[in-house]
């Protein structure tokens, strides 16, 4: 959180404090778990979780939804960057083994017991793949339905 400083709407705000985070625990994956699980211990946690809910308070939501929609937005961050960081402490060689067993897995896939698999097989990609693309469209849409919520002043 060294030298942030809030810019743009609420939905911008949120969005460029995710992404930070993301990029942080992308520099130290072996932190992305314990923080997971342990996401209000320190200050750093404690200014990440200030900065969304006074982003919440700027979107217009009842001060009574805040909490709620601030839960989901942490569980979503969280589980996000804790699976990249799973995914990032793979060797070379594990990471090869696990595509030869995805290319396996899909691209074999029995259409009579995996009609859809075996349909979209050429065009399902790994979960490792484009994780920047996916975490930012997660979290469009989860910031979507809070803004969908907000009642008209």
């Amino acid at each position: 959180m060294d030298g942030y400083r809030p810019e743009g709407d609420w939905k911008q705000r949120i969005t460029a404090l995710a992404l930070r985070v993301r990029e942080a625990f992308g520099q130290q994956p072996q932190l992305a778990a314990v923080w997971g699980r342990y996401a209000s211990s320190g200050t750093g946690s404690r200014l990440v979780m200030e900065e969304v809910l006074q982003a919440l308070r700027a979107s217009g939501l009842p001060d009574e939804e805040i909490p709620a929609r601030y839960h989901r937005i942490a569980v979503l961050i969280a589980a996000l960057i804790a699976s990249e960081a799973g995914v990032s402490t793979v060797t070379p060689g594990e990471y090869e083994q696990g595509m030869e067993l995805f290319r396996v897995a899909v691209l074999g896939a029995d259409p009579e017991r995996f009609p859809a698999l075996a349909h979209f097989a050429r065009d399902v990609r790994p979960l490792g793949a484009d994780r920047h693309a996916a975490f930012q469209e997660i979290l469009a849409a989860q910031l979507a339905r809070i803004e969908a919520a907000i009642r008209p002043s």
